[in-house]
């Protein structure tokens, strides 16, 4: 199909628009719409609105022109849709678009050669209905679907533009990155590039006040912070018309705030998480870690095998959730126990070191503590944690406290987030 009908001008500006009513029962989480935002942001687009409609012809529609500046919003030069592609009688996204836009449908032919193939290719019968599939608006530009049997597609009237993407995932985050990516890029002015610096130790209404001013004046780029479970991470993004130039520009405001006070806190740039900064640090000094876990009950050794190479550095562990195995297992002393009780710094302490002795590792880490929502004690409630180091010259350990109102995964996640910061300031030194 010819591209007949094209933007006419610059795409500055988007809508996400996510169709499903399965997407509004909460029967499917919309990770559609995070992924198109970030891909929209790479390209210097701008989204201002977010929104899921069920399958639903006049919803629909009245969410299109809403987003095309009805009821006296701000019009989207571009909406992106995904959903409601598929061969049942209720996926009308296309029906719904093309009546929008003023457009008949036509058989595409390519798109049902397309679709009978992969029927043949994958042994299945191919059902008359998926027919509906190959079935476009005139004058769309069609995006073949290696991954399915829907294919995306754009349509436009020269000043507004739709793209119609399949739902899942697995077919919509490549389709948007192989084939949209290179359609849109011929329409944007500039790039966005956005570049994380992580910190772990601080909290985020801290580290607003140590970086108040910097934040508050930056403007291209900017600055601004994000809180996780136990870590905040500061994004800074640039634009420019070059990828090169914003991400200079990135990287000249991260050295400017590795020259603030906030610099302690950092664990490294556009990492995965703290467990890639451990790793990469055991892997430049050839030197190795295990683990033993009580509250976190394997988060630790999880975080760190997630990371790629980690099976160069991380020997194994232990999740001694009873005294009996801490005992067993580690080596802990029973008076210990007996004397401190199993959540204190002399038991981490001892199960960090039986660790360390039992795998022949340089470093062993390991957690202790109530993680809720019962247990604690007066002197220990809800929300205390003990993580302790073993390394060569002896065991170190820390008390942390967080808030017994907090969910058990928090405080179990960002127990096993502050442990590998902790190793990871010991492997620095």
């Amino acid at each position: 199909m010819s591209e007949s009908y094209l933007p006419l001008s610059p795409i500055r500006s988007a809508e996400i628009l996510c169709v499903g009513t399965e997407l509004l029962l909460g029967d499917i989480i919309n990770t559609n719409a995070a992924f198109l935002s970030k891909k929209l942001a790479a390209l210097g687009i701008s989204v201002y609105h977010q929104t899921v409609v069920g399958d639903h012809p006049e919803r629909l529609k009245a969410a299109l022109e809403d987003a095309y500046g009805g009821r006296g919003r701000p019009a989207a030069d571009l909406v992106i849709m995904s959903g409601g592609l598929g061969p049942t009688y209720d996926d009308l996204t296309k029906e719904t678009v093309a009546a929008f836009f003023g457009r008949s449908m036509t058989m595409h032919e390519e798109s049902l050669t397309r679709i009978k193939d992969y029927f043949d290719r994958t042994g299945r019968v191919m059902s008359p209905n998926n027919a509906k599939q190959a079935q476009m608006p005139v004058g769309a530009t069609v995006f073949p679907n290696d991954y399915g049997t829907a294919p995306a597609l754009a349509v436009s009237d020269g000043h507004r533009t739709a793209i119609l993407l399949p739902g899942p995932p697995g077919e919509l985050e490549p389709l948007f990155c192989e084939q949209v990516t290179p359609y849109l890029r011929r329409y944007t002015e500039g790039v966005l590039v956005s570049r994380n610096i992580h910190l772990i130790g601080i909290g985020e209404s801290d580290l607003e006040n140590r970086l108040k001013d910097l934040m508050v004046g930056a403007q291209n780029p900017t600055v601004a912070p994000y809180c996780q479970s136990g870590e905040v991470r500061l994004r800074v993004t640039a634009k420019a018309d070059s990828v090169e130039e914003a991400t200079a520009m990135c990287d000249r405001m991260i050295d400017t705030i590795k020259a603030t006070d906030a610099a302690p806190y950092i664990y490294g740039i556009d990492l995965s998480g703290i467990q890639e900064a451990v790793v990469q640090h055991l892997t430049a000094k050839g030197q190795t870690v295990g683990c033993a876990e009580s509250c976190t009950g394997g988060m630790i050794a999880q975080m760190l095998t997630d990371v790629s190479g980690a099976s160069a550095v991380f020997k194994g562990g232990f999740v001694t959730y009873t005294n009996e195995m801490k005992e067993k297992l580690l080596g802990v002393n029973p008076d210990t126990i007996d004397r401190y009780t199993e959540v204190s710094e002399p038991t981490v302490k001892e199960m960090a070191a039986g660790a360390r002795r039992a795998l022949g590792t340089d470093f062993a880490v390991a957690t202790t503590g109530y993680a809720g929502p019962t247990g604690g004690t007066a002197e220990n409630p809800v929300g205390t944690v003990y993580v302790g180091i073993a390394a060569k010259n002896g065991s170190t350990a820390l008390r942390l406290s967080y808030s017994a109102t907090k969910s058990r995964d928090y405080i179990r996640t960002a127990a096993a987030r502050r442990a590998l910061m902790e190793l990871l300031k010991i492997i620095r030194e």
